[in-house]
């Protein structure tokens, strides 16, 4: 059955959407970079096409009407079947155009990836690859919403929607500058170091949660933050010129550990070992440069 002449488009019912969400037109307006003046005719002119009042508009904001709750709500689950046709096509044009769309947590993307995607690419002159660094977390939402083909997490679990394959194995480990107090010691109390300020990554990456659930396991609470950096390499470089300690991968202070630019602490009690896994979502099959970038990795469990 052919949809009606006067059936709404995707973009104005997109506006009218975040128009709910944020509470008011002008907030929409700047979320989808258009004037305001433009988002009240679209607003005007998608009512005017459904015959309903869809806004109860006041000085303060907008709020819908049952009518405009309803269109809302149905809107939602509407533009989410179009986000994935959207997506769909975009990953249909990438794999025609022999493009691998991956994004990746700092660790991988920085010590693990770059020798892995010049061997792959090494005997595919007409393919390439973008590379999006990111925390895990993030990861998982440009998996969710269809922006890269596959994904690499640092993560201690991941979602069931997920199929995974494992690729590394890392450990984290507590270090400190060559000058901090700890350095010359024997050995430094876990509750002590949970209790002491350090340098963190931000919430959202995978080395953050492993800390986390490993102090959390043993009855502490959440690390203390001298410092939440970005980057894993930003973490390194400040441990090395500060006088906070950290918990980071071996994979990034390894040389700094070895020409003492860093030193490795003894604490009792901190092992945490963790699989660094490729992940992608399980109702979808892989694009064929997936698939092969796949084969060619280690599976490191």
């Amino acid at each position: 059955m052919p949809l009606p002449f006067n059936f709404p488009d995707l973009a104005s019912l997109d506006l009218f959407r975040s128009v709910v969400e944020l509470g008011s037109v002008s907030r929409a307006a700047e979320a989808h970079g258009i004037a305001q003046p433009s988002a009240s005719s679209r607003i005007r002119t998608l009512e005017g096409r459904l015959g309903l009042r869809l806004l109860d508009r006041s000085p303060t904001g907008s709020r819908p009407t049952p009518d405009g709750q309803l269109i809302s709500d149905w809107a939602t689950e509407l533009l989410r079947y179009a986000d994935t046709l959207a997506a769909g096509v975009a990953s249909l044009k990438a794999e025609q155009s022999g493009l691998l769309r991956l994004a990746a947590s700092y660790t991988i993307a920085e010590y693990l990836l770059p020798p892995w995607l010049e061997r792959f690419l090494a005997d595919r002159p007409d393919d390439s690859v973008t590379l999006e660094v990111t925390n895990s977390r993030a990861v998982l939402d440009r998996l969710e919403a269809g922006a890269i083909d596959l994904g690499f997490v640092e993560l201690p679990t991941v979602p069931v929607s997920l199929d995974q394959q494992a690729v590394a194995t890392d450990e984290l480990v507590p270090v400190v500058a060559p000058r901090h107090p700890w350095a010359s010691r024997a050995s430094v109390d876990l509750t002590e170091l949970a209790t002491t300020p350090m340098v963190l990554r931000e919430r959202g990456s995978g080395t953050r949660e492993a800390l986390e659930a490993l102090l959390t396991s043993v009855g502490l609470d959440a690390p203390q933050s001298a410092l939440d950096l970005g980057s894993i390499s930003a973490v390194r470089i400040a441990v090395i010129n500060g006088s906070s300690p950290t918990v980071i991968s071996r994979l990034a202070v390894a040389d700094d550990i070895a020409n003492g630019r860093l030193v490795e602490l003894n604490v009792p009690g901190l092992q945490i070992n963790r699989t660094l896994r490729a992940v992608w979502p399980r109702r979808s099959e892989l694009s064929r440069l997936a698939a092969a970038l796949l084969a060619t990795l280690p599976t490191g469990a």
